[in-house]
């Protein structure tokens, strides 16, 4: 077991927000965290890599037990040494070219030296098929591109896991594609993954595991291909049921 996260919770003033959230993730899964708007889904992912600071928690990861509601400054950033999140709205700096987007982290987070940043970076951009837009500046992308950069400025990284926390929601419909293709290849190439999202595609297609919340709570969780085959709770079929209609 890769991540094993136990028993989370989280409120912001009296409203509880996640009420005792259990995920275990292997490596190479792409987990598809599904669920009505203000169900948890984002609160969750943030928590997992101490955006949000969750109440109480464990989180066993790679064999290290973490408190999740206690953990000190130098195990987040053990815990983040190994993971990466790409945000919906991107959060590239709009006065730094593509390239110094992604070697920022590089040279000031790891003091990796420029030129060995440079070459990673390059590799990462070329593999999101943004490696003609080195000089260019966040404003003169597309949403899609953009988004595409801060999925090369995560691999850079060499994280274990990557967080997606609805990656697609801020582009046009045009765009998304584009964005997805990405990740499934990532996938294809044995990234784990968790993904916040509303792209049932995906996670039919994509995903192998499903987590579904409603109102702070997991509602159902397990392979994708049952989850859409075969739901067990009533809420996910009227859940898929609502979304295929909006479809048509």
């Amino acid at each position: 077991m890769m991540l094993d996260i136990q028993n989370v919770h989280k409120k912001f003033n009296e409203t509880d927000v996640l009420k005792g959230i259990d995920l275990q993730v292997e490596k190479g899964d792409v987990v598809a965290i599904l669920g009505p708007s203000g169900s948890g889904k984002t609160t969750f992912l943030r928590c997992l890599n101490f955006l949000e600071r969750a109440d109480k928690g464990t989180m066993i990861f790679d064999g290290e037990t973490f408190d999740l509601g206690a953990a000190s400054r130098q195990e987040i950033a053990r815990i983040r040494k190994k993971t990466a999140f790409v945000f919906q709205n991107y959060n590239l700096f709009l006065n730094k070219t593509v390239l110094q987007n992604v070697t920022l982290g590089l040279t000031v987070g790891a003091r990796m030296n420029k030129a060995e940043a440079r070459d990673i970076a390059e590799t990462m951009l070329r593999k999101v098929g943004m490696a003609d837009r080195l000089t260019s500046y966040p404003n003169q992308l597309s949403g899609g591109q953009q988004q595409r950069v801060a999925i090369a400025r995560a691999l850079a990284s060499s994280p274990e896991i990557i967080y997606f926390d609805e990656p697609t929601s801020a582009l046009d419909p045009e765009l998304i594609g584009e964005v997805l293709a990405v990740m499934r290849q990532l996938a294809e190439d044995g990234m784990t993954m968790l993904v916040v999202t509303h792209e049932m595609d995906f996670a039919r297609n994509v995903s192998n595991k499903v987590l579904f919340m409603e109102g702070g709570n997991v509602i159902e969780n397990g392979p994708s291909k049952e989850f859409f085959a075969n739901p067990t709770h009533p809420r996910t079929k009227e859940f898929i049921r609502t979304i295929l209609e909006s479809r048509q």
